[in-house]
């Protein structure tokens, strides 16, 4: 197996605790789902307008369950997550707001020539039966991470893409990105490259990828919330027992008028009736 980034640093452990160094009372650390990060980034930016005081870092991914850790042991403020809180990550004070939806969409190099992409032949692609795009070029399927919620997400799309995806991961020679936005730097410079993606990162981090239809369904969060693409990604923003002023502040703005023009914007089904805010 070919991998794209062949040691991932343990950064959780790097991230000094949230508590430590003067002027941390304005510091907001943010990590965790790579998918999330571009729209936080915006929203950071936004926010700092009308707090000029507050610190603002937005760390590489840490991925999901990096981020809710991160968060539970005080080294980051908020968290970022792709997937629900577990039972004992409850236990431990963890606290999610889920503020958006994201369509989950797949992506192709700029110049592939295909548009729209059905779940027949998704599934002989990831089974190797289809190794072409229609014009005789090379496809180049780019993986992630067999316990990522990307490929979670595939194995759900029915048994035989769940078959597929097994044959996938067994056969040698294939890409492999680790984060979110690796998978994203192979799908723009590999010819004929074919990955995953949020349609929310495509557009926070202006990715120059081409975004597939699917069973023609264009993805778009109006299409969720509509029911017509069935396919998408819930958002959380995590915090730990004791979350900071400027953290609770942060989340605020997130659930505000201003933030949701934000994420709507960024290409996420705003969520305005999430619990559990701290």
């Amino acid at each position: 197996m070919r991998f794209l980034r062949t040691l991932v640093l343990p950064l959780i452990m790097l991230i000094p605790p949230a508590s430590a160094g003067a002027g941390d009372d304005d510091r907001i650390r943010i990590g965790g789902s790579g998918g999330g990060l571009g729209a936080m980034k915006i929203l950071a930016a936004a926010f700092k307008k009308t707090h000029p005081l507050a610190d603002i870092v937005v760390l590489p991914s840490l991925g999901s369950s990096g981020g809710i850790k991160a968060a539970i042991a005080g080294s980051i403020d908020v968290g970022l997550s792709s997937r629900p809180l577990k039972d004992t990550e409850r236990a431990q004070g963890a606290v999610a707001v889920e503020y958006g939806r994201t369509p989950f969409v797949f992506v192709a190099a700029p110049k592939v020539v295909v548009s729209n992409i059905t779940l027949r032949e998704l599934i002989a692609i990831y089974a190797g039966k289809t190794g072409a795009w229609p014009d005789g070029k090379p496809l180049r399927l780019v993986l992630r991470p067999e316990d990522d919620s990307d490929t979670r997400m595939l194995r759900r799309m029915s048994p035989a893409m769940d078959a597929a995806v097994t044959a996938a991961y067994a056969r040698a020679g294939m890409i492999f990105a680790v984060t979110t936005q690796e998978s994203m730097n192979a799908v723009e410079k590999l010819p004929g490259a074919l990955g995953v993606a949020t349609l929310a990162q495509i557009i926070s981090e202006k990715r120059a990828v081409k975004v597939l239809s699917f069973e023609g369904v264009t993805p778009a969060p109006g299409a969720i919330a509509g029911g017509k693409y069935p396919y998408f990604k819930p958002e959380y923003m995590i915090t730990g027992p004791k979350p900071s002023r400027r953290a609770r502040e942060f989340i605020a703005f997130v659930r505000s008028r201003a933030g949701q023009e934000i994420l709507t914007s960024s290409g996420y089904l705003v969520v305005t009736a999430a619990a559990g805010v701290p």
